[in-house]
């Protein structure tokens, strides 16, 4: 940074280092963290009562349209579905239904939106992935409730771990969190199944724990196949395999994938090792391999599990076992 100050300034030296820092903080310059840039700042105050949160938050999805933000919970006697504002204040919850949530999203239409939750519960209600008006009534059950699946039959899930809806419709469901099927499912807005990917093993197109699933904004589905340490990406007309990535992965592999509001980075959190991974998004063209630019390292024990975006303010959202609690980190 080069000063340019005129003679007539007359300025001591400590008139100088005072301009100087003046202008640097102008230039608004973000800290470093181990080199890297920092991208985001904890925002203390969400949620304004962080008592709400009674059992083991597993997941968070952001409804970016009305500014709410729902949050999945295990427990004994615990609402499962908390709803939030944007700005942190508890508005209400649900419980009917759910048995144990794993994953959560939220989906806007030009006329309605709705709340899609993954149940990984063994009793009545699991096994199912369902769809619910934003305050809590059931519209639609897929899958077969209280029965895992043996993967035979596409919509009979065994613990369906993440779910992503297009605005068309379009449903991709990562199934499942354990139990006999490891497999990437694409369904039709009227249920239907168009394309089935997966099956248990470490090879290209095969998957160990497929634990989360998002689309990108050029066609392409990213899966965190989590316990085989590695992202694999698809097709999402074809289903076809056009990648993966495994070299950021090495110490703990993918909990959960979401695009930041401009699509230019993918947030990963990796539970085991407390942190959100930002990882460069290639926008076009090959997949190549993955490229880490920044990451939130969270404190010990946190255990980061899914996350999810603001895709209007950029906020992340980060569901924490470990802590129980939700977080919400905002851009710089």
């Amino acid at each position: 940074l080069v000063l340019l100050v005129l003679p007539s300034w007359n300025l001591t030296t400590n008139g100088y280092l005072l301009l100087y820092f003046q202008v640097l903080k102008a230039f608004d310059y973000s800290p470093l963290w181990n080199g890297q840039q920092q991208m985001y700042k904890l925002d203390i105050g969400w949620p304004k009562i962080p008592e709400y949160f009674t059992g083991q938050t597993f997941c968070v999805a952001v409804d970016s349209l009305h500014g709410l933000v729902y949050v999945g919970q295990r427990g004994d006697n615990v609402p499962k579905v908390l709803v939030f504002s944007e700005e942190g204040y508890f508005l209400y919850s649900w419980n009917d239904t759910v048995e144990m949530p794993h994953g959560i999203f939220v989906l806007n239409t030009a006329t309605d939106s709705s709340v899609w939750i993954t149940d990984v519960g063994t009793g009545k209600y699991g096994h199912t992935v369902k769809q619910y008006s934003p305050s809590g009534k059931l519209m639609q059950v897929l899958g077969t409730p209280g029965n895992a699946g043996s993967s035979l039959i596409p919509l009979q899930f065994d613990q369906p771990a993440d779910i992503f809806v297009e605005e068309s419709g379009d449903i991709y469901v990562v199934d499942g969190d354990g139990g006999m099927n490891n497999r990437l499912l694409k369904l039709s807005n009227d249920y239907k199944e168009i394309w089935l990917t997966g099956t248990n093993g470490t090879g290209i197109g095969q998957f160990k724990i497929p634990h989360s699933v998002t689309v990108d904004s050029v066609g392409r589905v990213w899966v965190a196949d989590r316990d085989n340490k590695r992202i694999q990406v698809f097709d999402k007309v074809t289903g076809e395999w056009l990648g993966s990535w495994s070299t950021c992965f090495s110490e703990d592999g993918p909990y959960s994938v979401r695009f930041t509001a401009n699509y230019k980075y993918l947030i990963v959190a990796q539970l085991n090792i407390n942190r959100l991974a930002i990882l460069a998004a290639p926008l076009v063209g090959s997949i190549g391999d993955c490229v880490m630019v920044s990451n939130i390292q969270l404190a010990d024990e946190t255990k980061p599990h899914l996350v999810d975006v603001d895709m209007k303010s950029g906020a992340i959202y980060v569901a924490e076992i470990g802590a129980q609690q939700v977080q919400k980190y905002v851009p710089l």
